[in-house]
């Protein structure tokens, strides 16, 4: 679909034609190929929605950017979509992906917003005080020295980023993410969050890793912030202090769940999102 700038914007839409529709905003490096809860779509009666962030997949990219309009770009895709220049719809975010949700819930289209595994603030100081040394370099050089920071992140592939998912997870979410219908779901979402030279990448995670520029005691509708007890990898306290920044949000941690608890745990997701919106 064409952007009202001129812009191409990209996506899919995944499960049946009259089903709730839900915007599911993907983590690092992945586009509109990346999706999860195949099998539960059509039970739940669900329509899943996908973007391309500009400068991933065959959305044009846009140089000027920001947390904001990122999430005034899913606006216009979802209305596009559905039709109705004023929807409003369940949000689902994951990882790197909640900085985009939460500007949508900050611009006040989100109807109620889902955050599974959501990366923190890294560049806020509660957070970058719990993180260990070695994930305190990327934050800190992109926002000393931005330039290089863009220039560390532009040498990266599809392939570096995969492994660097592998090699920080635990046996349990590296047995998941390298079963065969997964890490083909997984190479092909990849290869579109890496293309054109990986810009969108790039731009995804230099937000990310400098002061996030959303209000988050802005924010009032529904949140829901899920987290898996294994996870070593998102969060370094699980969601606590993001959730507590959060005037309407309730954390629930999962004990048998890890990093990769949006696929292992769709039906709680899913739950999550439905009940808040119905709520």
């Amino acid at each position: 679909m064409s952007h009202p700038s001129g812009r191409l914007l990209t996506g899919l839409v995944h499960g049946p034609e009259n089903g709730t529709p839900v915007l599911f905003i993907a983590g690092a490096g992945t586009g509109k190929s990346m999706a999860f809860g195949d099998g539960l779509l059509d039970t739940c009666g669900i329509r899943l929605l996908t973007m391309d962030r500009p400068g991933m997949g065959d959305s044009t990219a846009d140089p000027a950017r920001t947390p904001t309009s990122t999430a005034e770009d899913y606006r216009v895709f979802v209305a596009a979509v559905l039709g109705t220049p004023d929807a409003e719809v369940p949000v689902i975010a994951n990882s790197q992906g909640a900085l985009f949700g939460l500007a949508a819930a900050a611009q006040g289209w989100a109807q109620t917003l889902v955050l599974a595994s959501p990366a923190d603030e890294v560049a806020n100081p509660t957070v970058r005080g719990l993180l260990p040394e070695a994930a305190r370099a990327l934050p800190e050089l992109a926002q000393r020295a931005p330039d290089a920071a863009r220039d560390l992140l532009s040498s990266f592939t599809p392939d570096a980023m995969r492994t660097m998912v592998l090699s920080g997870s635990d046996p349990q979410d590296r047995a998941f993410y390298t079963a065969p219908g997964f890490d083909a779901r997984y190479r092909t979402a990849l290869a579109e969050g890496f293309g054109d030279d990986g810009s969108g990448y790039v731009a995804d995670t230099m937000m990310a890793s400098t002061p996030w520029p959303v209000d988050l005691a802005s924010i009032t509708i529904p949140v829901t912030v899920l987290f898996g007890a294994r996870d070593q990898v998102h969060s370094p306290d699980h969601g606590s202090f993001l959730t507590d920044r959060l005037p309407r949000a309730r954390r629930t941690v999962i004990p048998e769940a890890g990093g990769a608890l949006l696929w292992t745990h769709a039906d709680v997701v899913f739950d999550a999102a439905l009940q808040q919106s119905n709520a």
